[in-house]
């Protein structure tokens, strides 16, 4: 079923992101610094072998298909709030007495506790966070960027969360997703005063809307016993080989744009943390900005795909084992779901 209206082809020399609704990329003052990071460690991890095992598919299949060595679950008790809390406890032990000031949470995931209220608030609650201002943002993998840079709007301290668990919108019979996603959490915490947020760059291509979806559960197509049946309520990616080349071309743009407003090049950059797509995706991506391995943030063999928390969770991993200095210069990449795009430069 095709929901929208065929978009005219892209103007010649317009992005090479077909459809990008926009190429403001902002170059604005820089005002927050990071003051905390962390992240949420799920309780259960499940090995590719394991998984191969139980789909009957063929030794290293996994590995060398996705670039995943296994995957963090979580319990089966644990929501998406319970991983934002952990990782925001662990992004405010940088930082007390922070609850005193009254700030901000905005929390992007694509799998809230519930589809109403909205999850933020109660992480918020939950984190002795008082009357802070609390949302959701539902940015598919690109949520934690296009959190940050919407932050810089806000006049107080930010905390920005970004939390899954995709593990209950995969097929567990589908090899190319219940393979790759995971389950986890990340946060940053921002306060005023600081040169943090370099630049950034935002863009979407919605004619490829139905690319990556879960059909069934919203307004367009609520949720019934049939549809159930047929596993409509379950992550689905059609047209594989596209979408690699479409995120790959996403993700590259994203990058040089964010570059390019912040009046920087590639070689000045001390790391690249993307999204934690597909090994093969990092893999080209890395190749076409001309960013080596070694200078790129990688923990997609033992985290998995955990979508808007990747990125977050990849920087709180690289700051708590040093590889993170004052004053380095990091670039941030993510494509995904919707088809949503984001860059970013920092300064740790």
């Amino acid at each position: 079923m095709d929901f929208l209206p065929r978009k005219p082809p892209t103007p010649s020399g317009a992005s090479s992101f077909p459809y990008t609704n926009t190429n403001r990329s902002v170059r604005g003052n820089v005002v927050f610094a990071i003051t905390g990071w962390g992240h949420a460690t799920p309780p259960t991890i499940e090995s590719s072998a394991e998984l191969e095992h139980r789909l009957g598919l063929t030794e290293g299949w996994v590995l060398q298909r996705l670039g995943v060595r296994q995957r963090r679950l979580a319990g089966a008790e644990q929501a998406t709030s319970d991983l934002a809390v952990e990782a925001g406890e662990n992004a405010l032990r940088h930082c007390e007495p922070v609850r005193s000031q009254h700030g901000l949470l905005i929390l992007a995931t694509s799998t809230p506790d519930h589809p109403l209220p909205p999850t933020a608030p109660l992480v918020a609650h939950r984190l002795g966070l008082g009357d802070w201002g609390a949302i959701d943002l539902a940015g598919a993998c690109s949520g934690f960027v296009y959190a940050l840079a919407l932050a810089r709007s806000f006049p107080g301290p930010v905390l920005v969360i970004a939390a899954n668990v995709l593990s209950r919108r995969v097929n567990p019979k589908d090899a190319g997703t219940s393979a790759l996603f995971a389950d986890g959490a990340g946060a940053l915490r921002l306060a005023p005063g600081g040169n943090a947020i370099r630049s950034v760059f935002l863009g979407s291509d919605g004619g490829r809307y139905e690319a990556i979806r879960v059909p069934a559960g919203g307004s367009r197509l609520p949720l019934t016993n049939e549809l159930m049946s047929e596993g409509q309520q379950f992550m689905q990616m059609a047209r594989g080989p596209e979408v690699f080349r479409t995120a790959v071309l996403a993700m590259v743009e994203s990058g040089e744009r964010a570059l390019n407003s912040a009046g920087l090049e590639i070689a000045e950059i001390d790391w690249w943390i993307p999204h934690q797509a597909n090994a093969r995706l990092i893999a080209e991506a890395g190749k076409r900005l001309g960013i080596p391995p070694e200078r790129t943030v990688n923990i997609l063999a033992e985290w998995g795909n955990s979508s808007a928390a990747s990125i977050p969770t990849a920087i709180s991993i690289a700051a708590d084992d040093g590889r993170l200095q004052r004053g380095q210069k990091i670039l941030l990449t993510a494509a995904g779901a919707g088809m949503i795009q984001a860059g970013m430069v920092i300064e740790w």
